[in-house]
């Protein structure tokens, strides 16, 4: 992750602070951020799961290399979470990023991830700067396509650095018509313009939505309610668990945030098992094509 992405997230975070009272620096709290994420053989990330009772979890690899300053290239990035795989066999299934505007170079370097890595889909990074629904971006849905692989694009804020412009849902909608075979899920759909999503994904066939960061959903009653009021909504067969870590781990780990997705009060009570089982594993594993379970 390139540092200048934490900058813009750690002076939010610096305002916050010193409104608290506890006035941090801006380098500090980018370091801290810096320290946060690294985890480049997944054994931390691996330990949570364990001790969570995740059995599997999608990597999602965003392509900053097309608008910071980074010390290590696209592919190497991509080589890099082949290794972690190798390490940590049938945990993780992997959905490379690739900024459309390398052109040839990225579209091929993506072919590659899929047919020589085996990765299982595409992940998409807007507000670097394009509409998911460009034509630029077309030859990677394509690819998508021929292979059978879904693509999931980054929706609402993300670090001030970055242009919010194009993290709106409905920004998906040409593409989403434009290849009816190929399924689409809007990162953080059920958390950031949850009622754009949630449109999207009633009146679009192809169209998913995921929870993370559930933890830090901005609204009334905090995320369990938030949570049981979208499991609501008639839409549970188009959402896909997700936490975004490690981002905002620092707050809480995954244990106990399971611990009260699952408890007697917690935001699944009202649902029937085959809602459950499918946020919380059928629906993704049917998106890449692995059977549910395995």
């Amino acid at each position: 992750m390139p540092r200048e992405f934490f900058a813009g997230v750690a002076a939010n975070m610096a305002r916050s602070s010193a409104f608290q009272g506890v006035p941090v620096s801006v380098d500090k709290i980018t370091q801290m951020l810096w320290l946060q994420h690294e985890d480049h053989m997944g054994d931390k990330l691996v330990a949570q799961m364990d001790e969570a009772g995740i059995a599997r979890a999608v990597l999602l690899v965003p392509d900053f290399t097309y608008v910071f300053k980074s010390p290590i290239d696209i592919e190497s990035i991509a080589r890099q979470h082949v290794t972690v795989r190798e390490r940590h066999p049938d945990r993780f299934w992997v959905f490379q990023g690739v900024d459309p505007r390398w052109g040839k170079e990225g579209f091929d370097l993506f072919e590659r991830a899929v047919t020589e890595f085996g990765f299982e889909g595409l992940k998409l990074y807007p507000p670097c700067g394009f509409s998911p629904s460009s034509e630029i971006v077309f030859p990677l849905y394509e690819i998508c396509r021929r292979h059978r692989l879904p693509v999931l694009v980054h929706t609402g804020p993300t670090s001030p650095t970055l242009d919010f412009t194009f993290a709106d849902p409905y920004l998906i909608d040409k593409a989403a018509r434009e290849f009816p075979e190929v399924n689409f899920i809007l990162g953080h759909g059920g958390v950031n313009l949850v009622e754009q999503a949630k449109l999207m994904c009633k009146y679009r066939p192809n169209v998913y939505l995921d929870i993370s960061p559930f933890p830090v959903v901005l609204c009334d009653g905090g995320w369990p309610q938030h949570l049981t009021s979208l499991f609501a909504q008639g839409l549970n067969h188009k959402i896909v668990f997700g936490t975004d870590w490690p981002v905002h781990s620092l707050q809480t780990g995954v244990r106990p945030l399971m611990d009260e997705l699952f408890s007697e009060r917690g935001p699944l009570r009202a649902l029937e098992q085959r809602s459950i089982d499918g946020i919380f594993g059928r629906s993704i594993a049917e998106l890449v094509g692995k059977p549910y379970g395995n």
